[in-house]
């Protein structure tokens, strides 16, 4: 098994953080990790993207062209990496922001509503956690003990008292992924 993802948004997003736990929960279930992240000089509000590869055997670049899957959460990401998502892929996306809808026939795509539920529970910081979990339920490559123990990992002690948030906000994009037709 090998999985490799590009997850891509906007700097602020969480889309390194989500990338980051991701890698952590592999390496918490014994896999092969690669993380690595690509952003511009912009704190907050400019493109950021971390492409993470999960594999049961030996990982030869971190460097590649094409997805398995691709976690898109702004147009810019869309335009760039839809049409490097391998046929027979998958595609999840956030539609917040999104004016072109993607359209490729030969990959899955699922929609997750994860700006607008975190708006809605006023807590705008989980929604990267949202749409980790939306992708976590259409492939289940780790297992949410080893999420969990990879937020663990990932958040300072200091924060460890939001992993019950964070993973009730996974839950719930579990709920929230729909396939897009």
């Amino acid at each position: 098994m090998t999985e490799e993802i590009i997850i891509a948004g906007f700097g602020g997003q969480g889309v390194l953080s989500m990338g980051k736990i991701l890698a952590y929960s592999g390496i918490m279930q014994d896999q092969e990790v690669s993380w690595m992240p690509s952003y511009g000089p912009e704190m907050r509000g400019g493109t950021a993207n971390v492409t993470v590869i999960l594999s049961d055997s030996r990982i030869s670049s971190p460097i590649i062209q094409e997805f398995d899957t691709a976690i898109i959460l702004n147009q810019q990401s869309m335009d760039k990496f839809e049409p490097m998502v391998k046929p027979g892929g998958l595609l999840i996306y956030d539609p917040n922001g999104i004016t072109r809808h993607p359209v490729r026939k030969d990959i899955a795509i699922y929609q997750v509503e994860a700006a607008e539920e975190a708006a809605r529970t006023k807590n705008p910081r989980t929604f990267n956690m949202i749409v980790l979990g939306a992708f976590l339920k259409v492939k289940p490559i780790v297992k949410l003990d080893n999420v969990i123990k990879g937020l663990e990992k990932s958040l300072p002690e200091r924060h460890h008292n939001l992993i019950p948030v964070n993973k009730e906000a996974i839950l719930k994009g579990m709920e929230l992924a729909k396939k897009y037709s």
